[in-house]
């Protein structure tokens, strides 16, 4: 089905099909298609088509075939042009729903009343589009040509449903919803141009052309941060590494230092480590039980040889 919507809409000569999804885009490739084949047909589906009819003795009455003149059969013909572009431009049920009507006014406002309905629920798609419309804003992660897309389809649809606005009164809410950023340059086209004869597409043009120049300008503000910020990473790295090294560099010397008062000391008093190995073992040596004993019995010994010897001496004066 699509491929043929898109073989369709590649011809001049052929109608564009509708296929019962979006029939405001249909209707306005409809109306340009009629109107490039013939401008008296769009008028005739529009206006509807003039029966041929005489007048006798102030009686109005239709006229018969065989009265027909050119214009008359030049007016039919149209009608009958008509209904075959809207024939060959939808399906089996929308042939089905307007069929049996003889004019292609009659089809024409069939198909608007089912797809866009009566005038109270046009009235109603109206309000909402008005107050999508009212309501329309740029957002700052929005570009330009995003918002007017979006801001072109509301129009669109308020004017297939017979809502329009000025031009001027266009640019003027396409420049009221662009976000605060863009003031010094809505207050510029404001001051610099008549908003009354600025085109849509002019505008367009000069707001483009402004985003690019913003964008290059926050381009080259974060290439510049970036280079900051990687040179005062690199110096933190550095400063970090120069920290490692003089660490490991006190904390080796202190160790070579340990080291050669170590070998110093072994070195230079080897006797008094033997020295004091001995003294530890004759303390230990000393504090036992057996050698305790001895000790005494030595010191009574030496005792009583005393008292003896002491005897010996004052027998031998008398």
């Amino acid at each position: 089905m699509n491929l043929n919507i898109g073989l369709e809409g590649s011809s001049i000569t052929r109608p564009p099909f509708f296929d019962r999804i979006n029939y405001s885009f249909w209707k306005t490739r409809m109306t340009i298609f009629l109107q490039s084949l013939d401008y008296q047909l769009w008028h005739l589906i529009v206006d509807g088509p003039r029966m041929p009819t005489k007048t006798i003795e102030g009686v109005v009455s239709p006229k018969s075939e065989n009265e027909y003149n050119d214009i008359d059969f030049r007016m039919l013909q149209l009608n009958s042009k008509a209904k075959n572009i809207l024939f060959c431009a939808i399906g089996p049920n929308e042939f089905n729903r307007i069929s049996s009507y003889d004019s292609a006014k009659e089809m024409w406002d069939l198909l608007e009343i089912t797809y866009e309905g009566t005038n109270q629920v046009k009235e109603s798609k109206i309000s909402m589009l008005v107050h999508e419309y009212e309501l329309f804003v740029m957002h700052d992660n929005e570009c330009i040509s995003d918002i007017f897309s979006q801001f072109t389809t509301i129009i669109s649809s308020l004017k297939n449903l017979g809502k329009s606005y000025s031009n001027q009164e266009l640019v003027r809410k396409i420049l009221r919803c662009l976000p605060k950023s863009w003031t010094p340059k809505v207050t510029a086209i404001e001051e610099a141009k008549d908003l009354s004869t600025l085109p849509l597409e002019q505008l367009l043009g000069s707001l483009m052309t402004h985003e690019t120049t913003m964008k290059n300008h926050e381009n080259v503000e974060v290439k510049k941060k970036k280079a900051i910020a990687f040179k005062a990473s690199k110096e933190d790295s550095e400063s970090d590494e120069d920290g490692d090294v003089a660490l490991i560099t006190s904390q080796f010397k202190r160790f070579l230092k340990n080291q050669k008062g170590r070998k110093s000391f072994k070195k230079n008093f080897p006797q008094d480590e033997e020295s004091s190995k001995r003294k530890n073992q004759r303390a230990t040596n000393a504090t036992s039980p057996a050698t305790s004993k001895t000790s005494v019995q030595i010191l009574k010994r030496k005792s009583n040889s005393r008292k003896r010897m002491n005897t010996s001496r004052r027998r031998n004066e008398w």
